[in-house]
């Protein structure tokens, strides 16, 4: 299957058609639908983290989401807003997996009351993407300002 794209502006209401696309897209690609509503919510809180970074930062930038299978179904979704948040997962100590979310945008010493709406909602996204998703990727974009959220989940194809 080829990609799908979609782009759309930073409007809360866009956010449930971008749901409703992945999971028609991701359905048809093969994932298993016992991961269908975790790649539902899945899209849902990226696409809102980047449709609530455009608007506390003040950007009226299209939000893109490009969706392909190949061999894991994959989901970026790319925000313009300069923030420089990732998402690492590393070996702790113990050797267990130990998972970092850097948010250089919204230092940990702001009290809550003082942050928008918005950042809020931004700085959470990320928390849920990291509890929901086994295979997330958060990054600067390579070329211009703001950031990539990679989400990937396994395919159920028949043995050839």
């Amino acid at each position: 299957m080829p990609t799908v794209r979609l782009s759309f502006s930073p409007a809360a209401a866009h956010v449930r058609t971008a749901r409703l696309v992945g999971v028609a897209v991701a359905r048809r690609a093969g994932v298993a639908e016992e991961l269908l509503e975790e790649v539902r919510l899945a899209i849902g809180e990226a696409c809102s983290r980047a449709v609530a970074l455009h608007r506390s930062h003040g950007l009226d930038d299209l939000v893109d989401v490009a969706m392909a299978d190949g061999d894991r179904f994959t989901v970026l979704v790319v925000d313009r807003a300069a923030n420089g948040a990732m998402v690492a997962r590393t070996e702790g100590e113990t050797g267990d997996e130990v998972l970092v979310l850097s948010d250089p945008a919204l230092p940990l010493t702001t009290p809550p009351d003082l942050l928008a709406e918005e950042a809020v909602a931004a700085r959470m996204g990320l928390a849920l993407l990291a509890g929901l998703v086994d295979d997330l990727n958060v990054s600067e974009l390579a070329e211009g300002v703001g950031t990539q959220v990679r989400m990937s989940w396994p395919l159920e194809r028949p043995a050839e």
